[in-house]
């Protein structure tokens, strides 16, 4: 049974979540019981958000075979070979579609916003759809063109402005908009990614900031029905190739020192966040930074190739052990710079991978150092950095786990120190009561 914007006996009241820097802490208001009408409107959202997301990957791909001239490969092999000249000129032409396209986004849609997280928050679960599709289809394009920002984001905002448009269709209520939103951008988010447990988790505890049967369900299903759809177009198998790791004394000690160090390295992260949020431009001005910032990280991209894209492919050479110590840390440095650059250069695009990227980097680093010390496996080092990064950057350690589990399939041996890893992290990030990558980018109040 549904109810009225003004009548919804769940609703979430506004209150200090809107206030505190990280909303998804306080557990929104019981929400109403869950009719037919819902769960056929959380099936259609699954549907949807795993065609969009298939949709939106066959454009990524199509841009960046395009832009690089390659018709299989990964995507660093055609950055690498396609010479230094084009990467900058491709960067540019990446900037110079981003500024273009959001300027002319926002003079046809008009005021208003295409953020998840400030729709869920604070706009009762409400997005624009043209505005939010368009941004969606934009942001593919500049990071299949070598942007360095995540590819999530894409399907995420899509996802959750397919489920407010069915809201709208069905008038259900503020508390059953809110959760059908969240389980929208947690589906578009698991279907490209290939990680529906994931994705249902990302839901609950980045998103909705509870754990209970009832938004379960619906999170689940959603996620599910998405990545199945999507199975049509994208592959099924893991995004990331790692030999097998047991675990070792050696690891486990590991995870419990990297713990805290990963934790300050994620609270640097999203306070760089913040600051490039803050200072993105308006006006003619938006016409003009993503050019100048995109051409920069391009020239930078001369010497590092491995700076284009959303960071998949550092990820993939750090669990290989690939990458010289000089290289590891001129990229750990590098990475996070061009990202929220590109960031605050007024472009539109995830911080899921970036982040991922960032952690693997650190892990690996510091891995090299320790292995002097104590030999261990490369790939654990790695893995280990990047789950305890994420869950601090995200404020979500169960999801960090499980989504580096089903990224990966293969590291189910190091979950103990996995969790070392991540609870230090985590600890010491809420210790300096830092947001995470989602909430920092809520508009100021």
């Amino acid at each position: 049974m549904g109810y009225g914007r003004n009548g919804d006996r769940g609703e979430d009241r506004p209150g200090k979540a809107g206030a505190l820097g990280q909303p998804n802490l306080l557990a929104p208001a019981d929400v109403p019981a869950l009719s037919v009408r819902f769960w056929l409107l959380a099936v259609a959202t699954g549907v949807l958000a795993g065609l969009a997301g298939a949709a939106l990957m066959v454009l990524l791909h199509a841009a960046a075979h395009l832009t690089y001239s390659y018709r299989s490969g990964d995507f660093l092999t055609a950055v690498e070979q396609a010479g230094a000249a084009r990467r900058v000129v491709a960067l540019a032409a990446a900037g110079a579609v981003a500024g273009t396209g959001w300027w002319l986004l926002r003079w046809w849609t008009g005021p208003g916003g295409s953020e998840v997280s400030t729709a869920l928050w604070r706009d009762e679960g409400r997005l624009p759809l043209r505005r939010s599709l368009g941004t969606a289809v934009l942001s593919v394009v500049i990071v299949g063109m070598g942007a360095s920002l995540g590819r999530e984001a894409a399907p995420r905002l899509t996802g959750a402005a397919l489920a407010s448009r069915l809201s709208d269709w069905a008038h259900i209520g503020t508390a059953h908009r809110r959760l059908l939103a969240a389980c929208g951008a947690g589906a578009g988010m698991a279907c490209v990614y290939n990680v529906p447990l994931g994705g249902a988790l990302l839901t609950l505890e980045a998103m909705l900031g509870v754990l209970s049967l009832r938004l379960a369900l619906p999170a689940l299903v959603t996620s599910c029905i998405a990545t199945a759809v999507s199975w049509t177009v994208l592959p099924t198998g893991p995004t990331y190739r790692l030999p097998n790791v047991g675990v070792s004394a050696s690891l486990t000690v590991f995870a419990v020192l990297i713990g805290p160090v990963a934790g300050l390295a994620a609270v640097g992260w999203v306070r760089m966040i913040r600051i490039a949020h803050r200072h993105r431009p308006t006006g003619w001005r938006l016409l003009v930074m993503p050019l100048l910032v995109f051409t920069t990280v391009g020239v930078l991209a001369v010497p590092y190739p491995q700076l284009l894209g959303n960071g998949k492919d550092i990820v993939q050479l750090t669990l290989g052990a690939q990458l010289a110590a000089p290289a590891l840390v001129a990229l750990l440095f590098l990475k996070p710079l061009a990202t929220a650059g590109s960031l605050g250069s007024g472009a539109s695009g995830g911080l899921f991978t970036p982040t991922v990227a960032t952690g693997a980097l650190l892990g690996s680093l510091a891995g090299q150092g320790w292995t002097h010390a104590w030999p261990g496996p490369a790939a654990g080092f790695a893995v280990i950095g990047a789950a305890a990064v994420l869950a601090a950057a995200m404020q979500a350690p169960v999801a960090a786990v499980v989504l580096m589990l089903e990224l990966t399939r293969t590291i189910d041996a190091l979950m103990v120190p996995l969790l070392f890893a991540v609870c230090g992290a985590t600890l010491v990030s809420r210790r300096l009561d830092t947001p995470s990558i989602y909430s920092v980018r809520l508009p100021a109040q």
